[in-house]
């Protein structure tokens, strides 16, 4: 399938999905393996894993080995392990555009996210979806 023009791309950039949502962003092993493999501690302090007996442990302690036996992660404050308000990857880069601090390694639920999907989400709020009179511009 052919990637969309870059012209053609339906998101404004406006940062609403990711200030509503960001909170809930849940990466998946293979994201957090890569994260591991690659480093990336600024990330991986953002997330804690659960094991399957139940403890929890930030991610930032995980190694690749350690990822056969984690059930979920979550997103939390690295400081208070407290839950998050807004993504804390997110980057405003003028009055009305923000864009995301970690485009290239962003996790897979924020690489598939669409404001509208048949039969399952419609957010709208979404002032591209808007413009597009609520229809789906999105590739499927």
């Amino acid at each position: 399938m052919d990637m969309p023009e870059l012209d053609d791309e339906p998101c404004e950039q406006c940062g609403l999905c990711c200030r509503i949502f960001g909170p809930g962003i849940t990466p998946t092993a293979a994201n957090v393996y890569t994260w591991i493999e690659n480093g990336r501690t600024d990330i991986l302090r953002w997330f804690a894993a659960n094991r399957d007996d139940g403890s929890r442990v930030p991610c930032i302690a995980l190694h690749g080995e350690d990822l056969g036996n984690i059930v979920s992660f979550e997103m939390c404050d690295p400081e208070t392990g407290g839950f998050v308000t807004v993504c804390p990857f997110l980057r405003r880069v003028s009055r009305e555009r923000y864009l995301c601090g970690i485009h290239s390694v962003k996790p897979e639920m924020c690489c598939t996210y669409q404001p509208w999907v048949w039969g399952e989400t419609f957010f709208n709020r979404c002032p591209a979806l808007k413009k597009a009179g609520n229809s789906c511009r999105w590739p499927l």
